[in-house]
């Protein structure tokens, strides 16, 4: 019984990533199509019924709000999309808890949609820009190199964006969209930083903030930074290196006292749903699940690398 629960979960994780490829598939078909008709009859293809309910959910402020956490954490996936997974989640898995282990962990499956969703675009977003943060030497240089060659610092941005690679070249595309609509330079540099919150983001923002207010060597400043943030980079690196055993000790001692109580339950059917049902069994799941949070969160905070 328990793997026919398991391959449920499976199926729905899986129809879900299936329906997530399948959307962005059929959406970048339809870019593409759109793009030859606009080249040659100069008319657009007609929209789909997806795409327009994707864009009315968009329109409210609930997909407001996750589609800017979704481009945040780079996730290409439409909104509606995601909003069906973390449904599908949030229905699956009260039944399937309610049937592995016991009634009472029901209430647990029905916040586990948000919760993973927010841990699963907490950790996109945090891939996200720990890559950009690895670019950022890399896109001192290209910007060095552009002002040194006698271009602008606002030419030398445009040129950066053909030079980068993702996620840096969609950030560097928003910051030249956001000056071709009217925002300064300093503004568009500015809000690069509030959604980026690194200190090697706020670091080269504020160097070029500060050489277009007050003038000043601009090429050997890109150059400086570019070496500090190298050698900055290296250090990063050994330390997340070093702090990977902690993390992954963390996560499986937590994923142990998770699987203990599956065995338990499947050696002895209804053991864990008596204990639900008995207070010493209640004041034992509550502190051992309390302790195992406490845990991981201690240990992630203690792991943390400062930005």
């Amino acid at each position: 019984m328990l793997w026919i629960y398991v391959g449920l979960v499976a199926f729905v994780v899986l129809a879900i990533g299936g329906a997530t490829q399948f959307a962005i598939s059929s959406a970048d078909h339809r870019h593409l199509v759109n793009a030859t008709l606009a080249g040659t009859r100069r008319q657009e293809a007609p929209e789909s019924r997806f795409n327009r309910l994707n864009r009315q959910f968009v329109r409210t402020r609930a997909g407001r709000l996750l589609e800017r956490e979704l481009v945040l954490a780079g996730v290409t996936a439409p909104p509606l999309v995601v909003l069906g997974g973390l449904l599908a989640v949030t229905v699956t898995m009260p039944f399937v808890l309610a049937q592995v282990l016991a009634p009472a962990f029901a209430v647990v499956g029905a916040a586990s949609g948000f919760l993973l969703l927010r841990v699963w675009l907490s950790q996109a977003r945090e891939r996200r820009q720990e890559k950009f943060v690895q670019q950022i030497p890399e896109l001192a240089r290209v910007l060095s190199n552009a002002t040194n060659a006698g271009l602008s610092i606002a030419t030398a941005w445009a040129v950066a964006e053909q030079e980068m690679v993702e996620p840096a070249r969609t950030e560097i595309a928003k910051l030249n969209a956001a000056v071709r609509f009217g925002s300064t330079l300093e503004e568009a540099m500015l809000q690069m930083g509030e959604r980026l919150p690194a200190r090697e983001v706020r670091v080269l923002m504020s160097t070029l903030v500060v050489s277009a207010r007050s003038g000043g060597s601009l090429v050997q400043a890109l150059r400086d930074i570019s070496l500090t943030l190298d050698e900055r980079k290296e250090v990063r690196r050994e330390i997340r290196t070093t702090l990977a055993q902690a993390r992954s000790t963390a996560t499986l001692v937590t994923a142990m006292g998770i699987g203990m109580l599956l065995v338990l339950n499947t050696v002895q059917p209804g053991t864990v749903e008596r204990m639900t049902q008995n207070l010493v069994g209640q004041i034992t799941l509550v502190v051992s699940g309390g302790l195992f949070v406490l845990g991981t969160l201690l240990v992630r905070r203690m792991t943390r690398v400062e930005r």
